[in-house]
């Protein structure tokens, strides 16, 4: 008889990066995107995964601190993979036609590769106990799932609007944003890794940061939406 249990934790585990990116796919009100085009990102946001974890790990071989690696080295190395998804599969395409855009497939390629790391920690804590899985996907599905997904909405709003901007002024937007995303992502990670030691810092986490971060995304997506009205 199969065992059916493994089957169901990964599509538990599967499940947030499904929802998020439905959730950010239903806030482009006006002119929503291919569906076979956002599932591409999605996909090619999973696989990026795996030159992303080969750089962290080649650059864990000289870099010993566990928080520089943390708090530097993954926001910079996770976010310009994703970044590089979008700017090389979606920017360029005849569908990216509005700064709602950008926002859609960052969030995309976000929670495509959030969702292989997902699956990635939630089988790492299956081989300890059920219950530490389960109790590790829904830690994750309510906080880093939905958080790559936050960061990213930064530089792709950034990506959205460039496309629209004379080309002398699209390479500094870009590169703001871009790092805007990697240093939420930094300061994410140093407060999750702080809490295990400070018990303030989960409650910054917790009471600032997660709104903060749910309140800057909402804020482009509202300006971005604007933007589509206006036209």
């Amino acid at each position: 008889m199969v065992d059916l249990e493994p089957l169901v934790i990964l599509a538990l585990a599967l499940g947030p990066g499904v929802f998020w990116t439905w959730y950010f796919y239903r806030r482009d009100k006006f002119e929503p995107e291919p569906a076979a085009l956002i599932a591409k990102i999605f996909i090619l946001g999973a696989l990026v995964t795996f030159p992303v974890a080969f750089i962290e790990g080649l650059l864990g071989l000289f870099i010993a601190s566990p928080l520089i690696m943390g708090v530097v080295i993954a926001p910079i190395v996770e976010e310009y993979g994703k970044f590089h998804v979008v700017r090389r599969f979606a920017y360029q395409n005849v569908e990216f036609d509005e700064p709602m855009d950008g926002i859609v497939y960052a969030a995309s390629a976000a929670l495509g590769l959030a969702s292989l790391e997902n699956v990635l920690y939630v089988f790492t804590a299956y081989m300890t106990s059920p219950s530490l899985a389960v109790g590790t996907i829904t830690v994750r599905a309510i906080f880093s799932v939905p958080g790559h997904a936050l960061f990213a909405s930064v530089w792709g709003y950034a990506l959205g609007q460039a496309k629209f901007m004379a080309a002398e002024r699209r390479g500094g937007v870009i590169i703001r944003g871009l790092i805007l995303g990697m240093v939420l992502h930094g300061v994410f990670n140093l407060l999750l890794i702080s809490a295990e030691v400070v018990a303030y810092a989960m409650i910054v986490f917790i009471l600032v940061l997660i709104p903060g971060l749910w309140i800057l995304a909402d804020k482009k997506i509202r300006s971005a939406l604007r933007w589509q009205r206006s036209r």
